[in-house]
Parts: structure tokens; sequence; C-alpha cells
């Protein structure tokens, strides 16, 4: 890969999620059962700090069939929550879906209800977001909000009264946390990747503060009120480039100085055109009081948590994810090495990297 083309963009929608260069038609030949789309919208949402919206959308994609027992719950049904500012659809990429949801795949498509939420506040989702009209005035939401719609979504709009398996990656890998411990009862197992389950601080929160005053700092974000997007959002987009970064991969496909800056000019200008400042400052500040550690030991769904060597925001060497999986009763902890698959923190839509921890994760619940 030597020039800015089709495959550098694609490659971009797979490590940054940015799913709005994957097309309806490069998705659908990826499972041979056909994705289908939805909302459901709840009325009169009540946020933790106490706001409340008279109606919150929420969109989704599914795929397959609920199926249900004698008793009416539904017995395969897997949820997968994307990371920060993205959307559900993310995952309908050859890496992720074409290794998981096709015939005879470890989630066939054919035998499991898959559910692709667009999360509430989600920057290139179809929920309810900020840069709907509200913009700065949009109630300051947090994970336990986003939690808690997606199990509205889930009970009252699809009719799913039970996971077989939540699966999370990033921020959906901390909300699976969260989730677990309010509701164990929800799931029977859930697969996690790319987070760790104590409070964000350190350089990760640093990270965070860093974009988010990228942002408000600049003078054209008036508040919120901007009238085009503020130019502070290119540095937050450069600050997300260098965080989610890959850098065995990026040596080998961008060795020269000329390679690598038309990467990173493509990069900024293509999500500057689907990222919305408002949206992109909520959805990183949701984090700020996310600290599950203290009642790890309330989760009692089966949970195996998947990291990665290469990842700037979870990074393997403070050895936090060991010590509190300890905390959790059903839970496995595994730390990938690097690899030829490495994608920095995005490593885990690389599905066939890790797949075969997943494989024996579901031999056990059966």
């Amino acid at each position: 890969m030597r020039t800015m083309g089709l495959k550098a963009i694609l490659l971009m929608a797979v490590m940054f999620c940015t799913a709005a260069f994957v097309s309806a038609q490069q998705n659908a030949p990826l499972t041979a059962v056909p994705p289908k789309e939805g909302d459901f919208v709840v009325h009169d949402f009540k946020f933790s700090d106490g706001q409340s919206l008279p109606e919150v959308r929420l969109h989704y994609t599914t795929i397959g069939t609920p199926q249900r027992d004698t008793n009416g719950r539904v017995t395969n049904a897997v949820l997968i929550l994307h990371g920060t500012n993205r959307a559900g659809r993310v995952f309908l990429v050859p890496s992720f879906a074409g290794v998981l949801f096709g015939p005879g795949q470890l989630l066939d498509a054919s035998k499991y209800y898959l559910i692709l939420p667009d999360q509430l506040g989600a920057g290139l989702g179809k929920s309810t977001k900020p840069s709907d009209g509200l913009r700065a005035k949009f109630p300051h939401y947090d994970y336990s909000d986003m939690v808690r719609a997606s199990q509205l979504m889930l009970t009252q709009g699809l009719q799913v009264n039970h996971l077989h398996l939540l699966v999370g990656t990033s921020m959906g890998c901390m909300e699976g946390f969260l989730w677990g411990e309010s509701n164990s009862e929800d799931m029977d197992a859930m697969l996690l990747l790319s987070c760790l389950p104590v409070e964000v601080g350190g350089r990760n929160r640093m990270v965070r503060k860093i974009m988010i005053d990228d942002v408000k700092n600049d003078p054209g974000w008036n508040n919120g009120n901007y009238t085009q997007q503020p130019y502070g959002l290119r540095a937050a987009l450069g600050h997300l480039l260098v965080v989610g970064s890959a850098p065995t991969l990026w040596q080998r496909e961008y060795p020269t100085a000329t390679l690598a800056d038309k990467f990173v000019d493509q990069y900024i200008e293509e999500n500057m055109k689907t990222t919305d400042a408002n949206d992109f400052i909520y959805q990183y500040d949701a984090s700020r009081n996310y600290n599950p550690a203290k009642d790890l030991g309330k989760i009692r769904a089966k949970v195996l948590l998947i990291n990665f060597q290469e990842d700037f925001w979870n990074p393997a060497e403070l050895g936090v994810a060991e010590q509190e999986m300890k905390k959790v009763k059903n839970g496995k902890f595994v730390l990938l090495p690097f690899s030829d698959q490495s994608r920095g923190h995005y490593t885990f839509f690389q599905a066939a990297f890790w797949q075969k921890y997943l494989a024996d994760f579901l031999k056990d619940l059966k």
C-alpha cells in the first residue's frame, strides 16, 4: 500500500471505526442473513444528572432471528457494543463480521440474533445526539445513561429479555463492566475487548482532557454554537490519531515522511467531514465518572477480557487488568502480544487474531 486510494481509506475505516467509509454494498455479503435496521423511541428519558429529554431515538442493526425457550426467554441474543463516537455498523467489516458472522463461524448469524446498536450520543450513529439540534444544551450523559438506554432498546424495543453474550469493545468494553455489575442476570457471559476495569485516570484521562480542551479552547467553538466545525477539532483528531496508532503496521506502510504526511492529511480531512465537535466532546467526557473497580465482585456472568500489547489507551505494562480481574468471580484475562495483525487499540477488529479464545469461551458456556 503506497497510495492513499480506496484501500487506504478502508484501512482507516477498520482502524478508526469510521464506518462512513464502508458502504452497505460492501457489508451485505459478509453474512448469509441480511442486516436489518430499526429505531426505538424512549419517551421522557431521565439522565443520571437529573436532566431529561421528551424523546430519545435509539437506532440499531440486527442480523438473525431471536429464539425463545418454553418460558419465553431469548436464548441466542448477542449484543455488540461499539467504541467512542462510532456506530453499530462499524462491525460490518471483513476483519470482524467476515470472520465471525458467516455460516459455520463462531457467531453465525443463522444461529444467533446479533444486535448492533448505535449508542446514545454516538457521533457516527443515528441515535439521538447533541448535533441533532441541542448542541451544548444536550444533557451531559455518562456511561450509566448509555447502558440504561441500551437496556430499554433491548427489553422494550426488541423484546429481548436475556443475552447469551454481550460483546463490548473499547467504550463498549467499559460499559460491559458497568452492566455486569448492575444487572448481571441480564446475560450469560461477556466478551470484553480493549479496556481496563478501573477509573479512567493517568494518561488515558489526560488525553481525553487534552482533546476536549483542543475544541473548547478554540474561540470558534463559541460554547458549542459554532457555524462551522471549529479548527480545534483538527487538533483533537490529531491527538486521537496518535493514541489510536498502530506503530508496527504504520512503520511498514508509511516508512517515508511523504507517505506519513499524506496519511495524516487524508485522515484529518476525511474525519473533519464526519465528526461533529459537540458530539466528540460529549462522547469523550462520558467516561468522567467510570470506575467499576469497587463492584467487580458483583458480576456473576462469565467474563473474558482480552487486551492487546500494542494499545496506547490501555498500557499493558501497568498490570492493572491482571490484578483487577481477580475480583471477578468467573473472570479470565488474556493479554495478546505484538503480532503482524496488531492494529494498536483497534486490534479488536482483527477477529482472526483472537477468535480462538472466544471459541474456548463459548464451549464453556454450553
